[in-house]
C-alpha cells in the first residue's frame, strides 16, 4: 500500500474514532464540519431558534440575512413538537433580539436554507448574543415547491375551475327566454339600491339609536345580571304554584259566572227601582229653585238674606221676640223622640204648672194615658 493512501485511511479512521468518541454517533457526512463553511471564524457565536417545521432542512446548511450567507445550521434536534436548531454566526453579524428565522428556499429547485430577519410587525429590541433564543412565536417559513405545486394541482383538479364551464352552461340555461325578467330585476335591484342610499341617514341614525340603546343596557349591567338572575327563580315560583295559580283562575271564572247570572236575575228588579226613583229625582229636580232660596237664610240667620235692608237702617236693627222657656216647650222642642220625652212635661205637671196650648204627645193619649200605640211617639227606651 502506498504511503498517501495510508494517510487518506488514517484520517479516515481518526474521523471515525473522533466522532463515535464524541457520543454523536455517525449520522453522515452533514454531520461533521465541512470546510470552508460560514460561521466558524474568529468571534463566532451560537444561535438556537424554534421553528415549527424543517421539512428536509439537513445539518451544515446555509444562514443568510438579507440574502448573504452569514452562518451555518450545526445541529438539528426534536424539542417537544417543533424543531431546535443550532446555529453558528459570524461575529460580525448583528441582530435584534426579538429577530424571525424562517425556513427559506433560493429559488424554484434550490436549496433550503435558514433565513434571519428584523422584525417587521414590532420595533427591533436589543440584540441577539451567544446563546440567545429565537423563540417559536417568531418563527416563520416560505412555500416550498412541493407545497406549491400540490396546492396548484388541488386548485386546477380538485378546485373550482373545472367547475366554471358547468356554471356558465347552467347560468345560461337558466337565464335563457327570461331575459326580460332579468332586465326587470337588475331595474328593481338598482332603484332599491337607489332608495337605500336615499335612506343612509336614517340608517345611520336608527344604528345610533340602537347603539344608544345597548349602551343603556350596558351602563344597567347589573340591574340586567340581576333580573336575569331572578326571573329563573321567579319562574320556578311560578311552576310551583301552578296548581293554585289553575284553581285560582278557575274560581275567578266561577265567580264571573255567578256574578253575571246575579245581574242576569236582578236586572228586572234593579230596573224598576231605578223607574220608581225617576218621580223622586224629579220632584228633587223641581224644587231645586226653592231649595236654593232656602240656603240664603243660614248664612244671615235668623234674618232671610233677601230682607236683611228692610230691617236693618243704618248701622242699628230692632229685633221683637218672644222666648218659651217653659218645661213642656223645652220638652216638646229638644227632647220629642229621646228616652227624655216627656220628663220635663211630667215635672211640670208634679209642680202644679199650667201647660200651654201648644199640643203635646205626652198628652191627649200620649205618654201619660197610653192612647193609640200608633200615634204614640217613639221612645229609644221602650222595650227595656
Amino acid at each position: 500500500m502506498r504511503p498517501a493512501s495510508r494517510a487518506g485511511l488514517a484520517i479516515v479512521i481518526a474521523t471515525l474514532l473522533m466522532a463515535t468518541l464524541s457520543g454523536c454517533g455517525w449520522r453522515g457526512l452533514n454531520t461533521l464540519p465541512m470546510p470552508g463553511t460560514e460561521g466558524r471564524g474568529p468571534g463566532s457565536y451560537t444561535v438556537y431558534a424554534q421553528l415549527p417545521d424543517v421539512n428536509n432542512l439537513q445539518p451544515n446548511s446555509r444562514v443568510r440575512v438579507g440574502d448573504v450567507t452569514v452562518g451555518t445550521v450545526t445541529r438539528i434536534e426534536r424539542q417537544d413538537w417543533h424543531a431546535l436548531l443550532t446555529i453558528r454566526l459570524n461575529g460580525d453579524v448583528q441582530l435584534p433580539a426579538n429577530a424571525t428565522a424562517g425556513l427559506g428556499q433560493t429559488s424554484l429547485l434550490g436549496s433550503l436554507h435558514i433565513e434571519l430577519a428584523p422584525p417587521k410587525d414590532e420595533a427591533p429590541q436589543g440584540r441577539l448574543r451567544d446563546g440567545g433564543i429565537i423563540p417559536l412565536a417568531s418563527a416563520a417559513s416560505y412555500p416550498t415547491t412541493d407545497q406549491t405545486l400540490a396546492a396548484v394541482s388541488t386548485f386546477l383538479n380538485g378546485g373550482g375551475i373545472r367547475h366554471v364551464e358547468e356554471i356558465t352552461k347552467a347560468f345560461a340555461t337558466a337565464v335563457n327566454g327570461r331575459e326580460q325578467d332579468l332586465r326587470s330585476l337588475i331595474a328593481r335591484l338598482d332603484t332599491f339600491m337607489s332608495d337605500t342610499n336615499k335612506q343612509t341617514d336614517d340608517i345611520i341614525g336608527a344604528t345610533d339609536n340602537f347603539n344608544n340603546l345597548v349602551d343603556k343596557f350596558a351602563t344597567q349591567k347589573d340591574v340586567v345580571d340581576t333580573a336575569l338572575r331572578t326571573i329563573p327563580d321567579a319562574l320556578t315560583v311560578l311552576k310551583d304554584e301552578r296548581e293554585k295559580l289553575t284553581e285560582l283562575a278557575d274560581q275567578l271564572s266561577k265567580f264571573g259566572e255567578s256574578w253575571s247570572n246575579s245581574i242576569g236575575r236582578t236586572r228586572e228588579t234593579l230596573v224598576a227601582e231605578l223607574n220608581d226613583l225617576a218621580p223622586v229625582a224629579e220632584s228633587l229636580a223641581n224644587a231645586g229653585p226653592a231649595l236654593l232660596r232656602s240656603l240664603h237664610l243660614f248664612p244671615s240667620y235668623p234674618f232671610f238674606l233677601d230682607t236683611v235692608p228692610n230691617f236693618f237702617r243704618g248701622d242699628a236693627a230692632n229685633l221683637t221676640a218672644i222666648i218659651d222657656l217653659t218645661l213642656s216647650r223645652l220638652d216638646a222642642s229638644f227632647f220629642t223622640g229621646t228616652k227624655w220625652e216627656c220628663d220635663l212635661t211630667e215635672l211640670e205637671l208634679q209642680w202644679g204648672r199650667t201647660i200651654g196650648q201648644f199640643p203635646s204627645p205626652c198628652l191627649n193619649g200620649g205618654h201619660f194615658n197610653q192612647g193609640n200605640p200608633l200615634t204614640v211617639p217613639y221612645r229609644t227606651d221602650q222595650g227595656a
